[in-house]
């Protein structure tokens, strides 16, 4: 069966239809890792979002139980050179085509996936539509036409949780980990409290590591509701879409700064620097896979990361404001991470908890368990 893949400015490619019947819209974006493909669908910060990846065999070890990163599938679409319909893994549950039909995804695959990918680049990130229903150029326009696109939106609501919950779950393998606090001896306990904008679990899964008792409150919670619940640490997540849209939640983290000690990861990195006084932009064409260079400016060291947004904190923007820039992207310059001393707060723009991606990042966990210790981060 055809699909077709149609992008604002009338470029068309089409291909062959796998996962689930249906057009979606969203914004056309490329993901550079070569693996985590599951993990990748089920982050929430895609929801929107038509992934495009430049490895060329995808699905190749199959799905599981085991390895999603929320409570279901939330990209709008896949876009794959070469779909593996016969994976081979021991941990293998489901082929691709199987995973991306019951979570409703549109996948195509059998077109120029390097094509598409330096067109974007060129052109930046684009709006599109992908089908497996209908390939007729003209009539997926017009159908495009109507989608408003993510800019100026709220779409943190679409994906948070609509209800606080305790999450429980540790990493598997707690050597993962790399923290002292699992040589010898039971972990301290500290309470976070975590902001779903759209969180992974193995973040969750590496604050409980780390001995911590997490409660997970919705986008929408206030400062007094968290305040209540006294925690010793709040953790702010990644999540989908343009930050400055999410107003609610940067007066919230503004109402918490200097009262309890923050740790924000993407989203919640972009939040942390409005509510510092900063001002986001949207990139060109974003930083999404597991290979991305990022200098860590208190040690010197280089860090590969793992790094999915489309949006950053202008650098410039936080200049004269009490605020230290922690890391820069070695690839364009853009601000990666930032620290407020004062208030007891740091953040940065990737992904620490590695899911997919290296392990470079991790100790910026221990970092929070130290801050919440009542030492520098």
């Amino acid at each position: 069966m055809k699909a077709a893949l149609l992008l604002e400015d009338g470029t068309f490619f089409e291909g062959r239809a796998f996962g689930a019947a249906g057009q979606r819209c969203g914004e056309v974006v490329f993901n550079t890792s070569m693996s985590g493909y599951q993990e990748i669908l089920t982050d929430p910060s895609y929801h929107e979002q038509i992934i495009t990846m430049t490895y060329p065999l995808i699905g190749n070890y199959g799905t599981n139980p085991e390895d999603g990163e929320s409570r279901k599938l939330f990209a709008a679409g896949f876009v794959v050179k070469e779909n593996c319909p016969y994976p081979s893994n021991w941990r293998s549950a489901a082929p691709l085509d199987d995973y991306l039909k019951k979570g409703g995804v549109v996948g195509i695959e059998g077109i120029d996936t390097r094509k598409l990918v330096r067109h974007i680049r060129t052109q930046g990130t684009l709006c599109g539509i992908l089908s497996s229903t209908e390939t007729d150029a003209q009539k997926l326009a017009q159908k495009l036409r109507e989608y408003p696109g993510l800019v100026g939106r709220d779409i943190v609501k679409d994906v948070t949780a609509g209800q606080c919950y305790s999450w429980k779950e540790s990493v598997i393998d707690v050597s993962r980990a790399s923290s002292p606090r699992f040589e010898g001896g039971t972990p301290s306990t500290h309470k976070v409290v975590a902001f779903d904008y759209g969180i992974k679990q193995n973040i969750l899964r590496l604050l409980v590591s780390h001995g911590c008792e997490v409660t997970v409150v919705p986008a929408q919670a206030t400062a007094d509701e968290v305040l209540a619940r006294k925690p010793d640490g709040v953790f702010l997540s990644n999540g989908p879409g343009d930050p400055a849209a999410v107003t609610y939640a940067v007066e919230t983290v503004k109402a918490l700064l200097g009262k309890v000690p923050i740790f924000g990861i993407c989203l919640g990195h972009q939040i942390l620097g409005l509510a510092l006084g900063g001002t986001t932009y949207k990139l060109k064409f974003g930083h999404r896979g597991a290979n991305h260079p990022v200098k860590n400016l208190d040690t010197g060291k280089i860090e590969i990361t793992s790094q999915n947004h489309g949006f950053c904190v202008d650098l410039d923007s936080l200049a004269g404001k009490d605020v230290q820039l922690t890391h820069m992207n070695l690839n364009d310059n853009t601000l990666e991470g930032l620290r407020c001393e004062k208030l007891a707060a740091y953040s940065v723009q990737y992904h620490p908890e590695a899911s997919p991606g290296p392990h470079d990042s991790q100790y910026l966990f221990e970092s929070f368990i130290q801050l919440m210790d009542g030492k520098a981060a």
